[in-house]
């Protein structure tokens, strides 16, 4: 019997998020000032809706300079609460950004520094994405040796480069790179017998070779970073195994800004090690419904995002 914390990533946000778990705990309360006094705009502002333009809350949100640090903030306040109650993990693992949040839930980094390693994550991607706008779309119900070799062959083709980005689950994998050999690996992959094909609206193509640019500075950043031995062990997103090595944990978040997010392994690792409930820390239920697919409806999941939730 053993409790997963799982930390989301980008698309999980919502303009309100936190407001409420700001209100009424001060646990919460202490995390979302202590990252107002490191960001140089309002994050509660654009994360609660107060900043009088619902509109530009919205777009800001969507932003990804804005929306790794928001989710990290949510993700830690709501963890913040969890603790205050007596609730911790025997392990922990988050879905691309939320992996700076699982190893802070774990330990591994302070608050504040794992605040401005996602500052500067979020930045570098944005940049990344201007220096070569790429595109990524959600490939459903294709095997994933199927869609990889498509995704070679697209490559190969010399239009582009394109890879398998998120292994979400046994039955969405997401595809990452050029627009034009994603478009090339949707049209095969639709012949091939995909359900559907979606594109979806993103700055940049995230976990591919194209985010090269930012590569240098998160590794400069990260090699001066102080990591220590997480409390529980962290399931990696390049792995998909258990670490507690703060080396490891370096490298792998670097590799992670190019290579493929392994969550539906993770999860089934993270199973096979005995984990039996698996809590969403933070903003939305994606990866509660990611849980159900990949491991069966049996499994229980429970959302720890709002006031509501936690109690």
């Amino acid at each position: 019997m053993a409790t997963a914390f799982l930390f989301p990533g980008q698309g999980s946000q919502y303009v309100g998020m936190g407001a409420d778990l700001y209100e009424q705990f001060p646990e919460a309360r202490a995390v979302f000032d202590e990252a107002e006094a490191l960001f140089d705009v309002s994050l509660k502002d654009l994360m609660f809706g107060t900043g009088g333009d619902p509109e530009v809350e919205k777009a800001a949100l969507t932003q990804t300079d804005i929306t790794q640090p928001a989710l990290y903030v949510h993700s830690l306040a709501a963890f913040a609460v969890l603790q205050s109650k007596g609730q911790s993990p025997d392990m922990t693992a988050g879905h691309s950004l939320g992996e700076y949040s699982a190893l802070a839930a774990a330990g591994a980094f302070s608050f504040e520094q794992g605040f401005r390693l996602v500052q500067l994550r979020g930045q570098l991607m944005a940049r990344a994405g201007d220096e070569r706008p790429g595109a990524m779309s959600a490939v459903l119900n294709l095997d994933a040796d199927v869609l990889e070799r498509i995704c070679q062959e697209a490559t190969d083709a010399g239009e582009g480069v394109v890879q398998c980005a998120n292994f979400n689950s046994p039955g969405q994998i997401v595809i990452s790179g050029d627009h034009d050999a994603v478009a090339r690996a949707g049209e095969t992959a639709s012949e091939a017998g995909a359900k559907r094909v979606l594109p979806l609206p993103v700055s940049g193509a995230f976990h591919s070779p194209l985010m090269a640019y930012a590569v240098d500075g998160l590794g400069e950043a990260l090699e001066a970073a102080t990591i220590t031995a997480p409390r529980c062990p962290v399931y990696l997103n390049v792995t998909a195994q258990p670490t507690t090595d703060p080396d490891e944990i370096r490298r792998r978040l670097l590799d992670q800004l190019t290579a493929p997010v392994r969550w539906a392994q993770t999860l089934e690792a993270m199973h096979a090690d005995g984990a039996d409930r698996f809590v969403e820390v933070g903003a939305g239920k994606v990866l509660s419904g990611l849980v159900k697919r990949t491991l069966g409806r049996e499994v229980e999941t429970a959302a720890a995002g709002t006031a509501e939730d936690i109690g």
